[in-house]
């Protein structure tokens, strides 16, 4: 496996991206640390800060907008099990930010992706040649070394073409139903 030295942020590999960014995202549950107090608070109340300059959310909010603003696409797929969970349930009630700040974003049930072929991660791909495959714990947390990132070829075609299978098939948020 070939893979950088020092791996580059996130940050740094969006803010880079001249015509894209695509997420695919498959799990049905994520428990990353800097989210889990805002969904036991839609667990209690029901109740999802939508606020795209709240502090949860306005320095995504920023960052989408100014890459939207540079002309860069950003799409987001996510695969999910269905009846969802109720962390797909959280995801659904605050997606409406994602597209206020500029991204676009579609559903797809799994049992509609039996026929494709998908990588064993989640992913962001920038610019269809730089992935950064996401690595999460069993209980959805981020694991060591928490994301790793690849410019073969090889790698970011299996990606686009898996993401672009997924967003052919996929629902638009808007009409997508929890």
């Amino acid at each position: 496996m070939s893979q950088s030295k020092q791996q580059p942020s996130f940050t740094e590999l969006l803010e880079s991206a001249q015509a894209s960014a695509v997420h695919l995202e498959m799990r049905d549950a994520y428990g990353v640390g800097d989210e889990a107090e805002d969904f036991e608070s839609w667990q209690r109340t029901g109740h999802r800060d939508v606020e795209p300059t709240s502090a949860y959310w306005a320095p995504w909010v920023d960052l989408i907008r100014r890459t939207v603003a540079r002309g860069v696409v950003v799409r987001r797929a996510r695969i999910v099990s269905e009846p969802v969970t109720e962390y797909i349930r959280f995801e659904h009630a605050g997606t409406p930010v994602n597209i206020t700040a500029g991204e676009q974003v579609r559903w797809l049930p799994r049992r509609q992706t039996s026929d494709l072929a998908l990588p064993g991660n989640d992913f962001w791909l920038f610019d269809s040649e730089t992935v950064l495959f996401n690595h999460f714990s069993g209980d959805g947390d981020w694991s060591e070394p928490g994301w790793v990132v690849h410019n073969e070829p090889a790698v970011a075609q299996l990606a686009a073409t898996a993401f672009e299978a997924v967003w052919e098939r996929g629902i638009p948020h808007e009409k997508y139903t929890v």
